[in-house]
């Protein structure tokens, strides 16, 4: 058979078991973090957050249209999810086709010299290369992650695949006419994946290297020169064209409209005219002066552009007013933010100041606009700010920089340099942190997690235990973390643990020797490719520790260059082997041989920690979040967790449509806030108090507290009295300021619950009091309190998670996953009956809760999944605990078992270490305190034997570790301890009564 036609078959074939093993284990329906919000996005062709995917969005409704239907009858209305999960899941075997022509590519290019004949052992040492590599990819931890869920790390691989494929099509092409028609198809790529994800951006330098070395005769001098060309093009893209082509358009806008006094768009149309003006002029002049470079350059800006226009669905879909409109990006200089990703704050790359500099000051980096209909301009509604410091804190390289706390960034930094307060970090330890935890942790272990192995799924803040590479060779293994077969139980039988004995990593290692060896402009290419997609990410980012979640995602594209490599591997060997056996056999036996130690083997030690195909826990959980609220509910929220899953559910389900979800998060923003006062589904507007020009921009951003002297130190003011005071115009002069800021008088306030009632003495009225705890009031919190105080108990509020920052969480109680606020002042004690609302949470759990799957025996699910498993196991506990109090107790019972069969303990543990100080230990002890409290001292018994076994397997793995070590499980080893002393006593206590 031609090898053409090989090649092309074997690609196929590969594609289609990488498709069929991702299609079986894609997740079941919608899954955690950003799922939740693309999924209904692609649904309903809604507004993303920033800086958008639009081109993923179409994508994923165009799957939900060509392949919509039923798929699940347990849930019936998840098609959307399923076919936006299935784009994750094609898009991915397409990478892997991709890569698979990559490798054959590469490998004839390095076995097959002038056009010979490719003799039969070449044949089947390449296709056997471009197999295992393709395969090692396609099985790898972090790539096959993306693959199942609905996520745009599922397809833009795709582009960074397609366009290195690309690129070595035009090498194979480059002396025939037309062959550069592949530079601008991979220019069309680039404009296309920028409304995916803008990794495949890092793949530019690639190309221009292998342009360069296919095109021009090598130097030292050239070959740098063409390096720091790609570096510029890859800027140019990213900044000149992504950013600075939409803040052009938006400069003529508001030119046109605010100094022309011409309609709204008419300058971004005249914007847009005039660059496809300038386009067609410079092709032109191109063919006049027949300078072939000329009309290249314009067309790949032509068809970058073309690509990149998939961001007018954003601007027309936010005209249309869709549910999800994040940022409501309805003009072209609302285009510029949310491009910009401005509001998510800017860090240093080259130079910056460090964590103990002290601003000097602030400065106005641009104005932040807001769309005024009525009066047909663009007004000034607020400023972006950024900080200067005096000179001498500014240092070239900061990698410690940043001062936030909020998050534990600046402990972190402390801890892990061991800075005590106010040192400065010396040039030493910004160097101890870029290589100890920029590159060590938060990229090379991500890397060896894909191909060497992976410790466990918990998410790792440096320490031996959590989250590591392994190899599962015990010698190496144990000298970097310790004696490994001491872990607990939980930890070693962990199902994200693999063992993969180094082989991947080794194989890929032989690769680039191999190409190192035989081609080394080729090598250069790909470890191009290889830095960019990966080191280049870690020296740009600059991240600050911890992170919220494992961030491997973001450098697949580095794994991906070196599968490169491992598929080259097999030629290493066959290379060596055929020194001493026949051709046929060396190229059969290398190809074999590493087909079973490495893609096989993978898959086998991968597949039980990626088959999501019995999880329904998102949705689950997002459904039991909204059952556990009254009709016509406002539900306040806080993370993406417990955020976009109920988006998913009320907009693909249409699950609860009549509960306003409000995420505080966003309650700081003007459009969100706009959003707020208009119909959503089956949900009315949210009452504000305010009219939008007083929280517009950055107006009441920041609420200072002033002791004016009108309100008395042990007096409660009317919330509704304190949103009138700062709705007006009361403001306190700044220090050292000509500005002024809005102030409040008092932290404490009362909500009325019977206003019309007229007494005189209105310290008789009733009403619940609360103390709002800071110092300061940012607009989130603000407009939470004035939607509590407008609300006047007409609909039921809700909080995702006990309202502690404003001060409520006396007066709210548990009706499930939720806390409602109730006109009352209750026990604020899971353990008292005062603060659970047993008949309707018993209600709620019994009848309309669901599970994800968790029914189901040795289902997997990551620490996330475990997470949120057990909020809902502890909620049951909490709900067993109250009824047994008020005496209960057969009714506990019922509650207790009926948990302990939906959630099944093969699947989540009694019994199991955890990362948050023994939280998964913690709540199995209350659950077995609740079986105690019910009567049932075997099954309580059962638990606390459970917790027991893991806590003592805890505290020898601790003793076990060198002494340095652990300082880290002081707070674990105090937990483990002192829930094996609670645990006895317990036990003892209700053995001794009887009950």
């Amino acid at each position: 058979m031609p090898f053409k036609r090989l090649n092309n078959i074997s690609g196929w074939i590969v594609f289609v078991i990488a498709c069929t093993v991702f299609i079986i284990t894609r997740e079941a329906t919608v899954s955690f973090w950003d799922c939740g919000e693309f999924i209904p996005c692609a649904d309903k062709l809604q507004i993303s957050h920033p800086p958008g995917a639009p081109l993923f969005i179409l994508l994923g409704r165009i799957f939900i249209i060509l392949f919509g239907g039923g798929w699940n009858a347990a849930v019936p209305n998840a098609h959307a999810a399923v076919q936006v999960n299935l784009l994750s899941a094609v898009s991915s075997g397409f990478t892997v086709l991709f890569l698979f022509w990559t490798i054959t590519h590469l490998g004839k290019k390095l076995l097959v010299k002038n056009n010979d004949a490719i003799s039969i052992d070449t044949k089947i040492a390449i296709i056997g290369a471009g197999v295992v590599g393709a395969l090692a990819f396609a099985f790898s931890d972090s790539f096959w992650f993306s693959a199942v869920e609905g996520i745009v790390f599922g397809v833009s691989p795709l582009f960074i695949s397609l366009i290195f494929w690309s690129i070595l099509k035009w090498e194979d092409n480059a002396d025939q006419p037309g062959a550069d028609k592949w530079l601008i198809f991979i220019a069309y790529l680039i404009g296309l994946s920028i409304g995916v994800h803008l990794l495949s951006l890092l793949s530019i330098p690639a190309v221009v290297m292998t342009y360069y070395f296919r095109r021009y005769k090598y130097s030292l001098k050239g070959m740098a020169i063409a390096f720091l060309l790609a570096c510029v093009i890859t800027g140019v893209v990213q900044i000149l064209i992504i950013q600075d082509v939409v803040k052009l358009i938006g400069w003529f806008e508001l030119l046109f409209t605010n100094n022309l006094g011409l309609p709204f768009n008419f300058g971004s149309y005249f914007c847009l005219a005039l660059i496809i003006a300038i386009i067609v002029f410079g092709i032109r002049w191109g063919i006049k002066k027949s300078n072939h470079f000329i009309q290249l350059g314009f067309l790949c800006f032509a068809f970058i552009m073309i690509g990149y226009s998939s961001y007018f669905m954003i601007l027309i879909r936010a005209n249309a007013d869709p549910a999800i409109n994040m940022q409501n990006v309805n003009n072209p200089i609302e285009l510029v933010n949310y491009l910009d990703r401005s509001q998510y704050g800017s860090w240093p790359v080259f130079r910056g100041a460090d964590i103990t500099a002290k601003p000097t000051g602030t400065k106005n980096t641009g104005d932040v606009y807001y769309k005024n209909e009525k009066t047909g301009k663009y007004e000034v509604v607020g400023s972006k700010i950024d900080y200067d410091y005096d000179d001498a804190d500014i240092h070239w390289f900061p990698r410690i920089w940043d001062t936030d706390n909020s998050q534990g960034h600046l402990d972190y930094y402390k801890a892990w340099l061991h800075l005590e307060n106010g040192e400065a970090p010396t040039p030493a330890d910004n160097i101890k942190w870029l290589a100890g935890y920029q590159f060590n942790w938060m990229y090379w272990r991500y890397f060896m997690w894909n191909y060497s192995g992976k410790q466990n799924d918990l998410q790792g803040l440096g320490d031996p235990r959590d989250g590591n590479w392994i190899s599962g060779i015990p010698l190496l293994d144990n000298l970097r973390l310790g004696d490994q077969s001491k872990l607990p139980d939980s930890l070693k039988n962990n199902k994200a643990h693999t063992e993969l004995f180094m082989l991947p990593f080794l194989l890929g290692i032989l690769g680039m020797v191999f190409q190192w060896r035989k081609d080394k402009k080729g090598m250069a290419t790909v470890f191009l490719l290889y830095f960019f997609t990966g080191i280049a990410i870690i020296l740009y980012l600059n991240q600050a520790g911890p992170q919220p979640r494992e961030r491997d995602y973001s450098y697949v594209g580095s794994f991906y260059a070196f599968a490169i490599w491992i598929g080259l591997g097999v030629l290493f060997l066959y290379d060596w082997a055929k020194k001493k056996l026949s051709g046929t056999l060396s190229a059969s036996l290398a190809s074999t041989i590493c087909l079973l130690a490495v893609p096989v083997w993978m898959c086998s030690q991968e597949w039980k920690a990626h088959d999501r195909s019995m999880k329904t826990l998102a949705r689950d959980s997002a459904e039991d979040y909204l059952n556990s609220c009254a009709k016509n509910a406002i539900l306040f929220t806080v993370g993406d967790n417990d955020t976009y899953p109920l988006w998913y559910a009320q907009e693909v389900e249409n699950i609860r449509p009549d509960v306003r979800v409000i995420v505080t998060s966003l309650l700081g923003t003007d459009w969100d806030i706009n959003q707020l006062r208009r119909k959503i589904n089956e949900s009315d507007p949210i009452d504000i108090s305010w009219t939008n020009d007083k929280y517009l921009g950055d107006n009441r951003n920041y609420i200072a507290y002033y002791d004016n002297g009108t309100v008395p130190k042990n007096s409660f003011v009317d919330l509704n009295e304190l949103m009138k005071f700062i709705g007006a115009n009361n403001k306190l002069p700044s220090q050292g300021s000509t500005d002024s800021i809005y102030y409040f008088p008092t932290h404490n306030f009362y909500i009325p619950i019977n206003k019309e009632k007229e007494l005189k003495d209105s310290a008789n009225i009733p009403r619940i009091s609360f103390t709002f705890p800071g110092n300061a009031i940012y607009k989130n919190s603000l407009m939470e309190l004035n939607i509590i105080a407008a609300n006047d108990w007409k609909r039921p509020i809700y909080f995702s998670s006990p309202p502690y920052d404003l001060g409520l969480n006396s007066s709210i109680r548990q009706d499930g996953l939720t806390y409602r606020l109730v006109p009352e002042k209750v026990v604020n004690d899971a353990n008292e009956a005062g603060s659970v609302n047993t008949a309707t949470m018993y209600t709620n759990l019994m009848t309309k809760f669901k599970f994800g799957g968790a029914d189901k025996p040795n289902v997997y699910y990551d620490e996330n999944g475990r997470r949120t498993l057990l909020g809902i196991r502890r909620i049951y506990a909490t709900l067993g605990i109250a009824l047994a109090v008020e005496g209960k107790k057969d009714s506990a019972l019922k509650v207790l078992n009926y948990c302990a069969k939906m959630i099944n303990p093969t699947t989540l543990a009694y019994g199991e270490t955890s990362g948050q100080n023994s939280f998964h230990n913690a709540i199995s002890m209350q659950y077995a305190y609740a079986y105690y409290l019910a009567g049932d001292n075997k099954s309580a018994d059962q638990i606390a034997d459970a917790v027991i076994k893991d806590c003592q397997q805890q505290l020898g793995y601790y003793e076990s570790i060198p002494q340095e070590s652990q300082g880290l499980y002081q707070q674990d080893q105090q937990a483990a301890a002192t829930m094996i002393k609670q645990l006895q006593e317990l036990r003892s206590q209700f053995e001794k009564s009887g009950k």
